[in-house]
């Protein structure tokens, strides 16, 4: 068990690491030719030039303003320098509503401390019942358990603190979390009164669309859209599976970047061809020319290329029954959205389009019927790599402890007592594995939400981050709690009834929050560090400009940041809230390494977000509701855990009081979303009718077809050239033109379609009407 020494060493180690990071971030930031890795989002907004392509070549490189060096803390205060709407305007509201969540910790976790430390604490401390259980009975404890709630004596009056703390914990962040959800709630309702004209605020993703023999997908949408929304159907663009053909434009743009390696290594060295072998990964085969050989590769790829793109264009099965249907108000599409099209509930589904840089484009081409087996096959895929995760988690744990090297390693053991290595691997080791087994789960959960079908990048964030979030509390914060090994815990509590696993977790709390503290100044302190530093992209982005870059636009693509990352980074906040919530009634002396992780992560992701990050989307916070409900969970677990702790010290009066508060926590949080979820859900009519309304006020002559007809085409079709990009668009983008439909039911009768279940007026009684 780790002591006060080893947390200190384990502190010592952690800021040491995050000073030498901070330091050589401080240097090279100021360096010319690390501008556009520290700076990149100003290059990619045309608001700043690189500093390397003037002066002499010394200065291009390294920076000689000695004074600049002295000043390497001083990106801190400039990161906090920007005004939150100017941030808004500059980032977007997703990026400055994340960084509420770090500030909303700080709102949640300062006052929680304060009255802890100086209430709970005096209290815990001020008992011998470990003293005297260590003379007594052996056992061991160290100097933070005196501080934590198991210090206090079995039926002890004391409890009565920590339960009137446990009420004032959950009503203050309850009153934080009331407050946050309305200011996120009117942000995102005036982000979208104020933003400019995008076209997912006019256009409706419709799904299942049903077949018809007479008609085509195109030729149904349109019919169908024509009849029930006349006066308001703009235009559409049917959804083609492009799929192939995407991968085998990724492949050819990969073969591209080789022979622009090798042509620029023949350049630099004309003395000898570049040769590769055509082997695995070039490891073994034939030696061939390495330029001559990507150059037939691409002319290959570029006929296939061709052959596919001719097959989207014929082939009736490579479009899917889905489209982009755009309206001529955002009224109409609101309306559209948020209703349902057909008396057949699962027919004619209507949502919200993603705005286009949004778009998932390979999971269009998923069946939608599908779509609920997919996410059951996940769904126990998930449940299983939960559990088994938790086998070498345990073995890792317990190889990085003391008793666990001792037992597999005996002959260590005269160097693993030695004080200092044995402070190291107490309160450094432990924290280093856990983070170490983490690192490949957010892409494997990520393949996860790809496979079941959701639509744009954000969906498939946010059900990342669901299940990150669950994976974190069963295997970090309960595998991590619980003893013994997965099979047994598994074993233990099938074998217990319900009632007797909150006592179990309870019992448990108190003796890992020294195994925390180590995590939370390893993942929370060196791990921001780290994350400012920007290691990785900065290696990369000058291994590509040596080997690939010839053009700005490559150096563009070369030094992309990429974003934010929610499904990693929001999950691991969750975790923070998680343990400050569970342990701020049990052990305290927690809470200030959770405050600085708050304020330190909220610096140093304020300055990403305005110098780095390139957010790839905007969804108007659209996530809130989930960080909501997050915290809401580990309030929740705080409370049962506290429950189950008090009933193993014999305090059986408390229990009724206790039993409350997850009640009335659950019933905040029905409350909450049943005030301002909508929301982010729902489009009010009456904001979309205002702002069609000042729209047409303000730029009457506007032509919307023209801005809207190439928005949602396959990213594939956009830029490419030839005729049967046009014949490709001509096929997809249809205008709202009044054509006779091919479906002789439909020519002369108002009779619902057998096959759609649609019973709408015909098109001839439509032009007979003369609506539009």
């Amino acid at each position: 068990m780790a002591t006060l020494g080893d947390i200190a060493v384990s502190g010592a180690l952690n800021l040491l690491g995050a000073f030498i990071f901070l330091l050589a971030f401080a240097i090279l930031r100021i360096q010319p030719f690390n501008d556009r890795v520290y700076f990149p989002k100003w290059y990619l907004k045309g608001l700043r030039s690189s500093a390397s392509h003037s002066g002499a070549f010394v200065r291009r490189i390294v920076n000689l303003d000695f004074r600049s060096y002295t000043r390497f803390l001083n990106w801190m205060p400039e990161a906090l320098k920007m005004p939150e709407p100017e941030l808004i305007d500059h980032a977007g509201l997703d990026s400055a509503v994340y960084l509420r969540i770090y500030l909303m910790g700080l709102k949640i976790f300062v006052p929680i401390a304060f009255l802890a430390w100086a209430i709970l604490v005096p209290v815990n401390y001020t008992n011998d019942t470990l003293e005297t259980a260590q003379q007594v009975s052996n056992v061991t404890a160290s100097d933070i358990d005196k501080l934590s709630i198991s210090n206090v004596p079995l039926k002890s009056q004391r409890f009565w603190a920590h339960i009137v703390m446990a009420y004032a914990f959950t009503f203050w962040t309850c009153y934080v979390l009331l407050k946050e959800y309305e200011k996120v709630a009117s942000m995102r309702l005036q982000f979208l009164s104020s933003e400019g004209r995008r076209p997912d605020q006019f256009t409706v993703l419709v799904r299942n669309v049903p077949p018809d023999p007479d008609e085509s997908v195109s030729e149904l949408v349109e019919h169908f859209f024509l009849v029930n929304h006349p006066h308001h159907y703009l235009i559409h663009q049917v959804v083609c599976n492009a799929n192939k053909l995407a991968s085998l434009v990724k492949k050819k743009k990969s073969k591209q970047n080789w022979l622009d390696y090798y042509q620029l290594k023949y350049d630099r060295n004309q003395s000898q061809r570049p040769l590769k072998k055509t082997g695995f990964l070039g490891l073994w085969g034939e030696k061939v020319d390495a330029i001559d050989h990507h150059i037939s590769e691409i002319k290959k790829l570029s006929e296939e290329i061709e052959e596919e793109r001719k097959k989207v264009l014929k082939d009736p099965k490579s479009i899917m029954p889905a489209a982009f249907v755009s309206f001529k108000t955002r009224w109409g599409a609101a309306v559209c959205a948020q209703t349902q099209q057909s008396r057949n509930p699962t027919l004619w589904l209507t949502e919200w389009a993603p705005e286009p840089r949004d778009v998932y484009w390979e999971n269009l081409a998923i069946p939608y019927m599908s779509l609920s087996v997919r996410r059951l096959i996940i769904g126990v895929a998930f449940f299983f790599l939960t559990f088994f995760f938790m086998i070498p988690i345990a073995s890792v744990q317990a190889l990085a402890s003391i008793e666990g090297i001792e037992k597999k390693a005996p002959f260590l053991k005269p160097i693993i007592e030695i004080k200092f290595i044995k402070s190291v691997i107490q309160g450094f080791l432990p924290g280093i594995a856990l983070k170490l087994f983490l690192i490949f789960l957010p892409t494997i959960l990520m393949i996860m939400s790809k496979f079941e079908g959701f639509l744009s990048i954000s969906s498939l964030e946010r059900r990342s981050a669901t299940r990150y979030y669950i994976f974190l509390i069963i295997n970090v914060f309960l595998g991590s709690i619980l003893a013994g090994a997965a099979f047994e815990q598994l074993n233990s509590f099938i074998n217990q009834s319900a009632n007797e696993i909150p006592k179990t977790i309870g019992v448990a709390v108190p003796l890992k929050a020294t195994f925390f503290i180590t995590y939370i100044m390893v993942d929370g302190w060196a791990g921001i560090a780290g994350e400012v530093l920007m290691l990785k992209p900065l290696i990369l982005y000058h291994l590509k400009n040596f080997f690939l870059v010839k053009t700005e636009k490559d150096r563009e693509e070369a030094m992309d940041p990429g974003s934010l990352g929610f499904n990693t980074g929001e999950p691991r906040i969750q975790l923070y809230f998680l343990l400050g919530l569970v342990y701020a009634t049990v052990t305290p002396v927690l809470l200030p390494f959770i405050i600085i992780f708050f304020a330190f992560a909220y610096v140093v992701f304020r300055h990403q977000i305005i110098n780095v990050y390139n957010q790839e989307y905007e969804s108007g916070a659209a996530f809130w509701p989930d960080v909501h409900g997050r915290v809401i969970t580990a309030l929740v677990i705080s409370q049962l855990a506290l429950l189950g702790l008090m009933s193993t010290k014999e305090a059986a009066q408390s229990a009724p009081f206790l039993i409350a508060l997850p009640v009335l926590t659950i019933w905040f949080h029905r409350f909450c979303n049943g005030r301002h979820k909508s929301a982010f859900v729902k489009y009010p009519l009456q904001e979309a009718m205002m702002k069609d309304t000042l729209e047409r006020a303000r730029d009457p002559n506007f032509n919307l077809k023209a801005y809207l007809q190439d928005a949602y085409i396959h990213p594939v079709f956009k830029g490419g050239d030839g005729d049967e990009d046009d014949d490709l668009s001509k096929k997809l983008e249809t205008e709202s033109v009044l054509v006779p439909t091919k479906r002789q039911s439909r020519k002369n009768t108002p009779a619902p379609s057998k096959i759609s279940g649609a019973s709408s007026p015909s098109l001839f009684e439509v032009v007979k009407n003369g609506d539009p």
